[in-house]
């Protein structure tokens, strides 16, 4: 696993944004984990969070886009770190746009947030954590119906590695069949797993052999094969 994964996942465990013990999911499902990227609050999070999106983006899609999208509500400052963080480490402007929950008819009119997208704009979606893909069957939609865009593809923080929708593939696999943009996270759950099994971190287990036959119970569930 590339060091930049191995620091993210210290990084997650530090904000406090990976917890493990019994969790209802939005889906329903009672997971052993949980992943929140509201955990990430304070100004160096923030940074490092970009930072670890752009060279994730940059490692999977290179410079060939122009716009970073974050859908409301989590994806806003998502969007917006990591096209600080893109300029700062690859020197490459992109542009960021999320969208709103209500049109606004005022002002800054629109649906949109920041940069408004273009007829010929290459973009690459960003979210937090993606469990069933459900999110993509709103913003898909949203993106595309405001101009002749290119979606690129899709990056999240942890690929969560279960089935999506149809019950048969993952949800990010899915996202891929149905859209047909790739995707893509910093890292995966199994990734995960294999690096903190039995690790001390902070003087702590995350994942000792209970944890881990709860997390392989719960893919033995709801995995993708």
């Amino acid at each position: 696993m590339e060091q930049y994964k191995q620091e993210f996942v210290d990084f997650m465990i530090d904000s406090k944004a990976l917890k493990f013990g019994e969790f209802t999911l939005k889906s329903g499902r009672k997971s052993p984990f949980f992943m929140n990227a509201g955990a990430y609050v304070t100004g160096t999070q923030l940074m490092k969070l970009g930072e670890y999106y752009a060279k994730a983006i940059h490692d999977k899609y290179g410079d060939d886009f122009d716009v970073l999208f974050g859908p409301a509500y989590k994806g806003i400052p998502l969007a917006v770190v990591t096209a600080v963080a893109y300029s700062k480490l690859y020197g490459k402007e992109v542009r960021y746009c999320s969208n709103r929950k209500e049109v606004k008819d005022h002002g800054d009119t629109g649906i949109l947030l920041g940069s408004k997208l273009q007829d010929g704009d290459r973009v690459v979606m960003i979210e937090d954590v993606t469990t069933s893909g459900k999110s993509m069957e709103e913003t898909v939609p949203i993106v595309r119906a405001q101009a002749d865009v290119k979606i690129v593809g899709l990056m999240v923080s942890l690929n969560r590695e279960e089935v999506g929708l149809g019950g048969k593939v993952s949800a990010l696999d899915e996202i891929k069949e149905t859209y047909g943009f790739n995707t893509g996270a910093i890292v995966s759950m199994s990734e995960v797993s294999e690096y903190l099994y039995n690790r001390e971190i902070n003087g702590t287990v995350l994942i000792d052999d209970k944890i881990k036959a709860a997390i392989d119970a719960y893919y033995e569930q709801y995995g993708a094969k």
